[in-house]
């Protein structure tokens, strides 16, 4: 049995790719949208309003992972192939960063007790954070002014 997350995630796509214009969903192969129905969850209940930007729905990460899966493959010019690979891998070795700052050895057990780190921790959860879109956003917005989906 495929992963409860997936299942929903092929739903998702299924739901989003039937927005797509003919000629361009005929580009995903038939097997793809066939496993795609397969395996869907078929009690899970998900609808997209063509009106509303693909990136304002809540979309799971998984759903959009398989988005980008298929414009890479079947919708994507070789140049955007190459850009698709770069940033895909800029963003595995700035995952691999963090993880290596979060979980260093070497500062796991540091612990300093002064008042004036305190001090700098509360100040810092104190700071506004700024919004920014990430990779997987303005990757649909993307594909979505390709596809001509509103």
């Amino acid at each position: 049995m495929i992963n409860n997350l997936y299942a929903k995630a092929y739903k998702e796509v299924l739901e989003i790719i039937k927005y797509f214009p003919e000629e361009e969903y005929n580009k995903i192969p038939q097997e793809k949208i066939e496993f795609y129905k397969m395996h869907m969850d078929n009690d899970y209940i998900f609808s997209i309003d063509p009106k509303i930007d693909l990136a304002k729905q809540n979309i799971s990460k998984e759903a959009s992972a398989i988005i980008v899966t298929l414009f890479r493959d079947y919708f994507s010019t070789e140049e955007q192939k190459k850009k698709l690979e770069e940033i895909i891998k800029l963003n595995e070795i700035k995952s691999e960063i963090e993880k290596n700052k979060r979980y260093n050895s070497d500062d796991l057990f540091k612990y300093n007790n002064k008042a004036e780190d305190i001090k700098q921790v509360n100040i810092k959860e104190n700071d506004l954070v700024e919004y920014k879109d990430n990779f997987f956003t303005k990757f649909k917005n993307f594909i979505l002014k390709l596809l001509h989906i509103k």
